[in-house]
């Protein structure tokens, strides 16, 4: 028997022949003369139509198969007659494989909230808006791999346990082995992290970049993709306490070769997804567009979902520095209006996402990228420019999104590099490893981080960050 997966089946060209299929019943209709089964196995968005008019299959429809069951079908495909599918299988054998009670079964054909289905997360992969943003994600893991792959680069593995904190920001999730019932104290009262596994404190990641940047200055090009972790008690639509992030590091490498390669990326992934998922795109985009109706005109998108990706792809990004940024901020109707949140005053503050979907998505209707920030409001390791007011720092932002890419040139200089430490308080004896890279062989070397959720989140025209990952990490929800 030809066994097939749904979306093979749709693809073939083999009619009048049998096949064996096994999917879950998405929804049914019963007559006494005629069922209808939607059968899905999450290999595609479609929905195989299942036939059955044997009156001794009926009976075992109406009896056995509810919606959620998971079921194997025998049956000869034909053409279909209607117009939502191309074709459809005429059962001959039905074999329920696992029954779905159909009074506590919870993802029935109806509308659901996201709220409703992050409650529901181990079995929300089943619903078509979960089953696409899913393979989306996939897909956009895949071309990562591919582009990075194509452009000479490696791939490394950084720790996921470190003892370093990458931007120097504290908020980390601790790692010990100690019995927190116990503690081990030193004669000052303080936890004695001497007796803990590693002997000294550990922490989840926020960042593989300063290890990478330690492989670049020896394979020249490399790039990690791994969890990282943030403890930032943050419950908005844009946080999560544990994340994936893409962070490529280049030797020889100056602020601008860093923006482009950031921006091939950014329309590399987006080509590739367009090309290869245009179904799950195209329902995902009109989802969009229902969804908006309900929101204010002057909130909705200017453009459907599949005309913003294609507009990545075709479009330059535009490139200002901070301070140019900062006086169109400052002297927009919104900020003079005090219509924004977080008003706009003083050079030198950092932007909130408001200021930068404004720039995006009503100064230039186009992708930003930011360049030469203040100092004061980055982090140690970026390059310091000539006027000792900014660093060679750069962000990407999107529509919809804001900052999806942030990035610099790093600081190799030596002298310089051992002074921002001082000036941010930044023990050099736990990063003399770092600082030793600038003692041998220094070169420019530049790279990004790319939140990897903010671009799934981008190209699926989700509006919660906690929507595009499979099992979502926030305070106080580490279910599933």
């Amino acid at each position: 028997m030809n066994k097939i997966s749904i979306q093979n089946i749709l693809k073939s060209s083999s009619l009048n022949t049998d096949f064996s299929v096994s999917g879950w019943v998405r929804n049914k209709r019963v007559s006494k003369k005629i069922a209808f089964i939607m059968l899905n196995d999450g290999s595609c968005i479609q929905d195989l139509q299942i036939i059955v008019e044997d009156s001794n299959l009926l009976v075992q429809v109406f009896k056995q198969i509810s919606i959620g069951s998971s079921i194997n079908v025998i049956g000869k495909l034909i053409q279909s007659a209607g117009k939502e599918q191309s074709f459809e299988l005429i059962a001959k054998e039905i074999k329920l494989i696992g029954y779905a009670d159909p009074e506590k079964y919870p993802i029935q054909p109806k509308k659901h909230t996201l709220d409703f289905l992050r409650k529901n997360a181990h079995l929300r992969f089943r619903t078509k808006t979960f089953s696409s943003i899913f393979r989306i994600r996939h897909a956009l893991s895949f071309a990562v791999h591919q582009f990075f792959n194509n452009n000479n680069f490696y791939y490394i593995n950084t720790p996921i346990i470190t003892s370093a904190d990458a931007e120097g920001a504290g908020e980390m999730f601790k790692v010990t082995s100690l019995d927190i019932n116990k503690l081990p104290l030193t004669d000052k009262g303080l936890v004695d992290y001497e007796k803990d596994f590693f002997s000294k404190q550990a922490n989840l990641t926020v960042s593989g970049q300063l290890e990478a940047e330690l492989a670049a200055l020896g394979l020249s090009k490399v790039y990690t993709f791994g969890p990282t972790f943030r403890a930032e008690n943050s419950n908005t639509s844009r946080h999560l306490a544990e994340f994936w992030m893409i962070e490529p590091e280049v030797a020889f490498s100056d602020i601008y070769d860093n923006i482009d390669l950031a921006t091939s990326l950014l329309k590399y992934v987006a080509k590739y997804v367009l090309e290869n998922y245009i179904d799950d795109i195209t329902f995902l985009s009109d989802r969009k567009e229902k969804e908006e109706q309900s929101i204010k005109k002057e909130d909705r998108s200017s453009k459907n979902l599949l005309d913003t990706i294609q507009h990545i792809i075709d479009t330059d990004f535009t490139t200002i520095t901070y301070t140019e940024a900062f006086k169109i901020l400052k002297n927009s109707k919104k900020n003079k209006k005090n219509k924004f949140q977080f008003p706009v005053n003083e050079w030198g503050i950092d932007f909130q996402s408001e200021h930068e979907r404004f720039l995006v998505e009503k100064e230039f209707n186009n992708p930003v990228v930011i360049i030469d920030y203040p100092k004061d409001i980055k982090a140690f390791y970026m390059r310091l420019n000539e006027d000792n007011k900014t660093v060679r720092a750069m962000d990407i932002l999107f529509s919809g999104i804001g900052e999806i890419i942030g990035g610099s040139q790093r600081e190799e200089r030596l002298d310089f590099l051992k002074k921002r430490m001082q000036e941010m308080y930044i023990p050099e004896k736990e990063l003399w490893w770092y600082i030793e890279t600038r003692c041998y062989g220094t070169v420019p070397h530049s790279g990004f981080g790319l939140g990897f959720e903010r671009l799934v989140q981008f190209i699926t025209g989700m509006s919660n960050i906690r929507d595009v990952i499979p099992f979502p990490r926030y305070p106080s929800q580490i279910e599933f």
